[in-house]
């Protein structure tokens, strides 16, 4: 067989053909992945939202805190569970119009929590177990929430063009 500049032609867009659909393959796991940790972490916070919004007691029996006055039940109501419920509204709203925004935000509210933790430990002292275990879980979530960032950076935002011959 005798290879001419058609046939090389023809061999190129064959391979890019079949890059073409290794990328669109990867980039859907990418964006179903991505979906499905946000829609995770929604459920998360919005439980706690709706736990904190309707039993502020119950939300702080978590980390064994009594609430002893209507402020401190009032202020666990809000920052638990209105704000929660705030954070989980917007999460819905970046997952249906733009969860790359999404996971941005992610990034930012694991990470947010895990640093409180550690700063904790450097001001006050060690964490209990149940610290310990959510500084562990906090630190996890934002990691993937930047692994699935990088991701769709690298596979989410690409064209697709067919490469000139």
């Amino acid at each position: 067989m005798v290879i001419t500049k058609n046939s090389w032609s023809v061999i190129i867009q064959f391979r890019a053909f079949i890059l073409k659909l290794h990328v669109m393959k990867a980039q859907k796991v990418v964006i179903i992945s991505s979906k499905v940790f946000i829609g995770f972490s929604i459920f998360s916070i919005a439980y706690v939202s709706i736990l904190s919004l309707f039993d502020p007691v119950a939300t702080m029996k978590l980390v064994n805190t009594t609430l002893t006055n209507t402020d401190a039940i009032s202020s666990i109501r809000g920052v638990y569970g209105g704000v929660g419920l705030a954070i989980t509204i917007s999460l819905v709203y970046s997952l249906i119009k733009d969860y790359k925004k999404g996971l941005s935000f992610l990034i930012l509210f694991w990470g947010g929590y895990a640093i409180s933790r550690v700063i904790t430990q450097l001001v006050d002292g060690p964490l209990g177990d149940f610290g310990n275990q959510w500084l562990l879980i906090e630190s996890m979530f934002s990691v993937v929430a930047l692994g699935l960032f990088l991701a769709n950076r690298k596979y989410g935002y690409q064209e697709f063009h067919q490469p000139a011959d």
